[in-house]
């Protein structure tokens, strides 16, 4: 009598299994499969990404060599949102560039000496020697902004900052400083979703502060001292470059360009396209329009 087949078992290079194991392994292997083809797919894309911005790289060399010719000073902030995209910026900005020719400075938390000084004093303290350029994440602006919402700063102080920092800025362009000011705007739910990004990825999580986690239920407040920051510090000597990080990449893409159309040097590759994306980077001014539009609009401001 023939042996008898199992129609629940199945063999499988010389195993025996049954069919249900069978498909559970099926299952999983497809899911595998599919996960290293995204991953793949997502390296690919991280690299041409990466790859786009290196002409526009080697032309910050370029810059820097400019700079340290003429003997020129270059200071480029970096304000905006949390959560938008400005060290990321900084990083490509850098990457390349000759360290002996720059410097980021971050600056904390104010000391207890720092408090009792001029509150430029801190900034002044690392600015650019002849031929270097320094970026600023956060500067001077932590008065209009983080201070401002969270009353770590008292109103005089405030109205102080807001006054003089026109006259401030405008000493250093007049005294030959090439000074950049870029604000990087996200929408509040790309905010919220790079924020529960940082809450669950352990390499990210040191990014999460503690006015990272109040920045969704003061929108609004950031939304009205950006406006009035706006339009009182975009000026001729010294505007504001809007830079709209929702795709990160395109917003470095198009930070750095900003940055080399404010030096007038000569280019590496004249051939490169140097237009900025308007879908990106907005004047300080047309920003100032359009948040006032939509105060109209829907009553209050937005962005």
């Amino acid at each position: 009598m023939a042996d008898e087949v199992n129609p629940e078992q199945i063999e499988v290079d010389g195993k025996t299994l049954s069919l249900k194991d069978y498909v559970q392994e099926h299952e999983v292997l497809a899911s595998e499969n599919a996960t290293l083809k995204a991953r793949q797919k997502k390296a690919i894309k991280r690299y041409r990404r990466e790859e786009e911005l290196k002409p526009f790289q080697a032309e910050l060399l370029k810059l820097q060599q400019f700079l340290e010719e003429r003997q020129r000073r270059m200071i480029i902030l970096f304000e905006g949102r949390d959560a938008a995209g400005k060290g990321g910026t900084i990083r490509r900005v850098t990457r390349y560039m000759n360290e002996k020719h720059y410097r980021v400075v971050a600056l904390g938390k104010p000391t207890e000496e720092q408090k009792t000084q001029w509150y430029y004093q801190k900034y002044v303290s690392t600015f650019p020697r002849a031929g270097e350029t320094v970026l600023f994440d956060r500067s001077w602006y932590n008065r209009a902004m983080v201070e401002r919402v969270f009353n770590y700063c008292s109103e005089k102080e405030y109205y102080d900052f807001m006054r003089g920092v026109v006259g401030f800025e405008r000493d250093l362009v007049r005294q030959d400083t090439i000074l950049v000011k870029l604000y990087f705007s996200v929408t509040k739910e790309e905010q919220a979703r790079r924020f529960e990004r940082r809450k669950t990825d352990p390499l990210r999580q040191w990014k999460l502060s503690e006015v990272d986690l109040q920045a969704q239920d003061r929108w609004d407040d950031f939304t009205n001292v950006k406006y009035e920051m706006l339009k009182r510090t975009h000026t001729i000597d010294a505007p504001w470059t809007v830079v709209r990080s929702n795709d990160k990449h395109l917003a470095r893409l198009n930070a750095i360009k900003a940055i080399l159309n404010a030096v007038p040097c000569e280019r590496h590759d004249p051939s490169l396209d140097f237009a900025l994306d308007e879908n990106i980077i907005v004047s300080g001014s047309r920003e100032l329009e359009m948040m006032e539009v939509e105060r109209v609009r829907s009553g209050k401001f937005t962005g």
